[in-house]
């Protein structure tokens, strides 16, 4: 990596050794990769359970900027087959719950190994 004269990594440096490191994830045998709605689903369902909210599927498929329910729902389902989400019962039995699956969590605390391995670096 290129130092500069005060002996610090420039903060893009550190972004791209990240990437270089999670590309390698990408290449150990673990879930099936998600389409680029998908991320941005998988994204908003990890940002809720981080806050401790409650998101539903009804919740995820109103999110306008996602696409449209039918759309919505669709990835959904193939992001549960492939082992990214789960879906948990609420008190009202017509509602599920979206929740991360212990491999995808698994997934982020891989990715945040990445990114503490490029700052050290």
């Amino acid at each position: 990596m290129n130092i500069d004269t005060k002996n610090t990594i420039r903060p893009a440096e550190i972004y791209l050794k990240f990437l270089q490191l999670a590309e390698g994830l990408n290449k150990l045998p673990s879930l099936p990769p998600l389409d680029p709605l998908e991320e941005r689903i998988l994204q908003q369902v990890a940002r809720s359970n981080q806050e401790l909210a409650r998101l539903s599927v009804r919740d995820v498929m109103a999110i306008e900027h996602l696409g449209s329910p039918a759309t919505i729902h669709t990835r959904l389902k193939s992001m549960r087959g492939k082992g990214w989400i789960v879906l948990s019962d609420t008190e009202d039995s017509r509602r599920k719950q979206v929740g991360l699956s212990q491999a995808a969590l698994l997934h982020f605390d891989r990715l945040s190994a990445c990114i503490m391995e490029a700052v050290k670096a």
